[in-house]
């Protein structure tokens, strides 16, 4: 069984920062892409940023030169670091990666469960 667990959501003013944890365990042969996606009531989830095993990124527009996103390897962890945060960047965060469980296994997408990030101006 893999995990995906995410951590350091909360509440900030505008202008604050914060600082997502993602952490996978369980039955880990290899992972892929992870990436952070996000998520308000009534609409759809979106893409807030990604990171392949070698390190490229790819950004939202709207959170482009405020979050930067990162990836420790040998811990199987992602980082999402959020600055200049603003009301709109309120949401459910979560996590996803694209893991294989062994050398035979293909890819297969794991998410976590998600974290409150509430912004007020």
């Amino acid at each position: 069984q893999v995990q995906l667990v995410e951590s350091g959501g909360g509440a900030v003013q505008a202008g604050g920062s914060l600082r997502l944890t993602c952490a996978a365990s369980g039955s880990i042969f290899s992972i892929n892409v992870m990436a952070w996606y996000r998520q308000v009531p009534g609409k759809q989830r979106e893409l807030v940023a990604q990171i392949i095993t070698r390190g490229s990124t790819n950004y939202a527009d709207s959170v482009k030169g405020r979050f930067t996103i990162s990836r420790d390897n040998a811990k199987n962890t992602m980082y999402l670091q959020m600055n200049s945060l603003k009301p709109e960047d309120t949401a459910v965060y979560y996590c996803t990666a694209k893991i294989r469980t062994s050398w035979t296994s293909g890819e297969s997408d794991y998410w976590g469960q998600g974290t409150q990030v509430t912004v007020s101006s």
